[in-house]
């Protein structure tokens, strides 16, 4: 099984090009903040423990995400590959998917990294929180603490995975459109 790896800025379009590249790979997508909600609504043990930190805008502790996703990689390890989208977002979970990876006899064939402007981001969350029935989308501090962590634990992330991965930076402003054929002509 091959692995994908999606990521970028809240807010920067991950989710609408996975499903696109889904579709077009015939990957599963794996979206970390669709996963954990799942978790948290089914009232698991992972769930309850994230709940705590999400409302809050907060990233799960590390040795959480990696229980979940060595789940995650067992569910999948029949398929062609996956899409992975919101991990790793530190370094200490680009070093637990490696592990993880290796330890599965899995891949990871590629990391695309979507690169958007703050004030495109938070214009973005505004938008998706006007058509969102999603409670965490309804508080624009939520916003900018959800950009504030992103630039705090997971850019410094995407810096150390270009030293471990094959990783390519997109820019993420334009049509939807646009920003696929950026992605596609790269793979």
């Amino acid at each position: 099984m091959e692995i994908l790896i999606i990521t970028g800025p809240p807010y920067s379009g991950k989710g609408t090009q996975c499903e696109i590249l889904k579709r077009e790979l015939n990957f599963n997508h794996i979206s970390t903040g669709d996963r954990c909600r799942l978790e948290k609504e089914n009232q698991t043990e992972i769930g309850k423990v994230m709940a705590q930190y999400e409302e809050k805008g907060d990233l799960v502790p590390d040795s959480l995400m990696k229980e979940l996703f060595s789940n995650i990689l067992d569910e999948n390890k029949d398929k062609k590959g996956i899409i992975l989208d919101g991990y790793p977002r530190t370094e200490a979970q680009v070093n637990d998917l490696i592990q993880l990876v290796e330890q599965k006899n899995m891949e990871i064939g590629r990391v695309l990294n979507i690169e958007v402007p703050k004030s495109e981001l938070l214009a973005r969350a505004k938008k998706r929180a006007e058509t969102s029935d999603r409670k965490d989308d309804k508080d624009p501090q939520i916003h900018i603490k959800r950009i504030e962590v992103f630039e705090a634990s997971t850019r410094p992330a995407i810096t150390y995975m270009k030293s471990k991965l094959d990783v390519t930076t997109f820019d993420g402003l334009g049509s939807i459109k646009e920003i696929t054929e950026r992605i596609k002509a790269s793979l």
